[in-house]
């Protein structure tokens, strides 16, 4: 279980709280710290926050509880609408993770005020229960380790490309989706040339208009791969450290709240995960499994249009690594200004690789 979501929305507001439930979010932080909260009472309770929920770690299993804000892009306003994302979490997130998405769970009051996980009062939360994945499985923690091997490498082609095959293609026209394309650059793009530090303002914009270019030059190309089903309801969050090998092989944690952020190019989700297999150190791990996916589902994807989606997603990982900089410590400042700094010259190297590659039309 990972505790970092992307909240991939280019442009969208930081997230504010909602009026408050009538059982406080620090009251059931608190419980659920407890190790006597779960049955059979847990050796040990480890807690963390993310951006948008709390994640209690017991021995066995992993609790994701959400928290009670509310964004231009998802709604945690109210218990129902917490319970019902909780179910959709766990219904999306079986595609690729059956055994490890165990159920919603609520979180009831009794009549005298206590709170009892899975209890049979009045709900006043929900929370996600999933088997608790070993992290040295993780395909981060093996890349860090140098011990990913083929057999990894073959199991996780496997999996994903039995999930593209079987994908639903979503109802989007060519022209929409190139549309969104050329929206989600623009407002990414500004969003990060209008905050403050030397790795925002020229750098992005020049990277956001090579991307509009190769866009407005090869429309067509874009167009026929809407036109032939390649653009689906995928995972919306394929990165390393999302993908377990155990076997088989569990890949976790997808964008369940709304459900543009999963329509998207087959060659878009794999060269993400390209892309941060990159960032890690294993530029070549992450080319031989978009390579193998790619082949396995008989797509024929142009260089260029890799290195195209590759620079859109470490564009958008720079403006939500920024993004974290009014959120923490300021001795943790330099770290996510490096991470800003890293994404947007992963960004400049594939888009201009892109743009080098793409001066003939694309076949």
């Amino acid at each position: 279980m990972t505790t970092d979501s992307s909240g991939a929305e280019p442009g969208a507001d930081r997230a504010a709280p909602c009026a408050p439930d009538d059982y406080p979010l620090e009251a059931k932080v608190a419980h659920l710290r407890r190790p006597e909260s779960y049955t059979p009472p847990a050796a040990r309770v480890e807690a963390l926050e993310t951006h948008m929920s709390w994640v209690f770690l017991t021995d066995t299993h992993a609790w994701k509880l959400k928290k009670p804000v509310r964004r231009d892009f998802l709604d945690y306003a109210t218990v129902e609408a917490r319970r019902a994302n909780c179910e959709a979490e766990v219904r999306l997130n079986r595609r690729l993770a059956p055994a490890v998405y165990l159920g919603a769970v609520p979180l009831a009051v009794a009549a005298d005020g206590s709170l009892a996980l899975g209890g049979s009062g009045r709900p006043v939360d929900w929370l996600v229960q999933m088997q608790r994945l070993p992290r040295e499985r993780m395909l981060d923690a093996l890349i860090a380790a140098g011990a990913v091997t083929e057999a990894d490498l073959a199991a996780v082609v496997r999996v994903l490309a039995a999930f593209y095959r079987s994908a639903s293609r979503v109802p989007i026209s060519p022209g929409d989706y190139c549309e969104r394309l050329r929206s989600d650059i623009e407002s990414t793009g500004r969003a990060l040339a209008a905050l403050p530090g030397a790795w925002s303002g020229t750098a992005a914009s020049r990277i956001a208009a090579i991307l509009q270019r190769f866009v407005d030059d090869h429309t067509s190309t874009l167009a026929v791969r809407v036109s032939a089903g390649r653009v689906i309801e995928g995972h919306g969050d394929l990165r390393p450290e999302h993908v377990c090998l155990i076997e088989p092989p569990a890949v976790i944690d997808c964008l369940e709240f709304n459900e543009r952020f999963r329509w998207l190019d087959v060659a878009d989700e794999l060269a993400f995960l390209a892309l941060e297999c990159e960032r890690l150190g294993a530029t070549a791990v992450g080319e031989r499994l978009f390579a193998d996916c790619t082949a396995a589902v008989e797509d024929r994807v142009p260089a260029p249009l890799f290195d195209f989606y590759a620079a859109g997603r470490a564009l958008l990982r720079a403006k939500l690594a920024a993004w974290h900089l009014a959120d923490v410590p300021l001795a943790l400042h330099e770290k996510w200004s490096a991470r800003v700094r890293e994404y947007l010259e992963l960004a400049a190297r594939h888009a201009e690789t892109a743009a080098a590659g793409a001066r003939a039309p694309l076949v």
